[in-house]
């Protein structure tokens, strides 16, 4: 595995010394917003930034958001057992719960686990996803200790007219998925309305064995596990000719899964999100933004046919900004965040009600070559008492596209309702807020030739909540988290290609028994190769994703196996708007795990037809 994992690492970034990739991930002239909470190109970003754009998701053929992401810098998942099964994703070696994850400004994830639920978001959907790596507490309050991910759903424009999207997908595992949407838009306008579906067989989640029963499922249950999704989006806004705006967006995913247990083994979940914002310039100098949104996820769960529990949770969110220019490349930006969270179930919980109040200030400046960044955040919590954070980020520009960058910030977590209180005595309402302190120094170049980025890191985690071998949450007194990450795109004779490499060290740190060994699910080494071209009206790729061994538990006593896995895909173009499209996944079969005893699948085939106006 280590050869095969540095082979693909090294073919990638032989090739790519010679151009640079055409996507708009490493395009230095993209637009992002999740970085600063304003509108800066991604050559201006002071941290380590991919973008992942509609075109992209169209051209590497996806069935999940974990398709998408796996194997980006820094960035790993731990799956249960196949589509639709629970889906974490670690950061920097952060915990799952580290990563803020928004869908259109609104924050998302489950109050109970804290986790957002990947698995349920519906890739049809989304026109961009925005991933910054890096503390963003300062910024954004609790959980941005490994960094944002931002998900933004497909929308219509201004001037677009009448538009629509339509694909139906069918493979392996008796798949069967289908996407349709209106979109659209006038003067000052634009609206999006979409509805898609999905069902797959499933494979059987959990390995067979007469050890299975002691392991992380703990049932024998040798079937199929399917999956349903049924998902909508509607999203718009309007524009008036001052330039005040006002925009709304709606997500509402339903899934129902089926996986093994001995307590229960199917939930029907909702997922929904929503929330407008309202920007107006009172001043030509002044920017003021008001937002609001709500998130709610509720889980089902059934043994067979038998309610046996839900668990529901709501979160209200609002925030007022401001963007202030002082002079000329000079934005002093301030604000304030508030959020309220309820959760409910039908075994209680000690305490159900929590909120939490941040103010912020950020002041981003160019001197010359010299950029500047730097923001500071004071957050109340109603369990946990006040939070300080602050960052400050530094980079010049030499010539010849070649930028150095250098950061420091810190970050915070408050447990979740789970840690402190699930029921049945899993809970420690003992448990301390967990506090990081992060450093990075950043060397990239963008030139029209070619581009690349190296990235170095140290995390050091105070009071990290993890699982004993007893599944009970305790605090690890110290956690050293460090890191470096590398990109490297080419474009050569007509190919695309783009490579990634991630080295991490995710070691506790307190002293104790355990002290020196790695975090839970976090390979320490991991690549990824994209490599397309197009020739006429057809197109071809190829991944390879690699990942090295990692360990399921913190006495590292359950090795999870390194493992590299291969997909080819293809892409007619056969009249204009109109695509066919099909993928072969795991190409060579192989079979590994990433959360112990559970299974992934196999080859698997799929087939797409796809119609949208983004395809000339």
């Amino acid at each position: 595995m280590k050869k095969t994992l540095l082979a693909a690492t090294l073919l990638g970034f032989t090739v790519a010394a010679h151009a640079a990739d055409q996507g708009e991930a490493t395009n230095p002239g993209a637009v992002i917003v999740t970085a600063t909470r304003t509108a800066i190109t991604v050559d201006d970003a002071l941290s380590s930034v991919s973008v992942i754009t509609r075109a992209d998701i169209e051209r590497l053929q996806p069935l999940s958001v974990a398709d998408l992401l796996t194997g980006l810098p820094g960035v790993s998942f731990a799956n249960s057992g196949g589509y639709g099964q629970q889906t974490s994703l670690f950061l920097r070696g952060t915990n799952s719960a580290h990563t803020l994850v928004l869908i259109d400004g609104v924050r998302i994830g489950g109050i109970g686990s804290g986790l957002a639920a990947f698995e349920q978001l519906p890739v049809e959907q989304i026109e961009r996803i925005e991933v910054v790596r890096g503390p963003r507490s300062s910024l954004y309050g609790a959980d941005a200790i490994g960094g944002v991910i931002q998900i933004f759903t497909r929308h219509g424009s201004p001037d677009g007219g009448l538009l629509s999207s339509f694909s139906v997908t069918t493979g392996s595992h008796n798949l069967l998925r289908g996407q349709f949407g209106l979109s659209g838009g006038s003067d000052h306008g634009w609206y999006n309305v979409a509805v898609g579906a999905q069902h797959t067989r499933g494979i059987n989640a959990c390995r067979d064995g007469a050890g299975t029963v002691f392991a992380g499922c703990y049932a024998n249950e040798p079937d199929n596990d399917p999956y349903r999704n049924e998902n909508l989006v509607a999203n718009g806004g309007y524009r008036w000719d001052n330039g005040a705006e006002l925009s709304g967006s709606w997500l509402r995913s339903l899934g129902e899964i089926h996986f093994d247990g001995s307590y229960q083994n199917r939930s029907r979940t909702v997922q929904q999100t929503a929330g407008t914002a309202f920007s107006i310039n009172p001043l030509q100098a002044w920017k003021t933004t008001l937002s609001v949104g709500q998130n709610l996820d509720r889980y089902d769960n059934y043994e067979n046919q038998n309610f046996v529990g839900y668990i529901y949770s709501r979160r209200n969110q609002a925030s007022w900004q401001n963007d202030v220019s002082l002079a000329a490349n000079q934005l002093l930006t301030l604000g304030i965040d508030w959020q309220g969270e309820k959760i409910a179930s039908d075994t209680g919980y000690l305490a159900s009600l929590r909120n939490n109040t941040g103010s912020y200030v950020q002041y981003q400046g160019s001197f010359g070559r010299n950029e500047l960044q730097l923001s500071a955040r004071r957050d109340h919590n109603s369990q946990f008492g006040d939070h300080n954070t602050g960052a400050a980020a530094w980079g010049y520009h030499f010539d010849g596209g070649l930028k150095l960058s250098a950061s420091y910030g810190s970050a915070f977590h408050a447990p979740t309702f789970n840690d402190l209180y699930y029921p049945y005595g899993s809970g420690n309402p003992t448990l301390k807020p967990e506090q990081s302190r992060s450093a990075e120094l950043g060397l990239s170049q963008q030139l029209s030739s070619w581009n690349w980025a190296l990235n170095a890191y140290q995390t050091r985690i105070d009071q990290l909540i993890a699982l004993d071998s007893n599944y009970f949450p305790m605090n690890i007194s110290k956690v050293r988290i460090r890191g470096v990450e590398a990109q490297l795109g080419v474009t050569l004779a007509g190919w695309q290609l783009q490579g990634y490499a991630t080295w991490l060290q995710p070691r506790n740190d307190d002293g104790g028994a355990n002290d020196g060994n790695v975090l839970p699910r976090r390979p320490e080494h991991t690549a990824r190769i994209d490599l397309d071209r197009r020739i006429g009206d057809w197109g071809i790729g190829a991944t390879v994703n690699g990942a090295g061994r990692s360990f399921d538990d913190v006495g590292n006593r359950h090795p999870l196996g390194g493992y590299a896995t291969t997909d080819l895909r293809a892409s007619w173009h056969f009249a204009p708007s109109w695509q066919l499209e099909a993928r072969l996944a795991n190409v060579f079969n192989h079979h590994y795990e990433t959360v112990w005893y559970f299974n992934q699948p196999g080859r698997t085939g799929f087939l797409t037809l796809r119609y949208s106006p983004t395809l000339r």
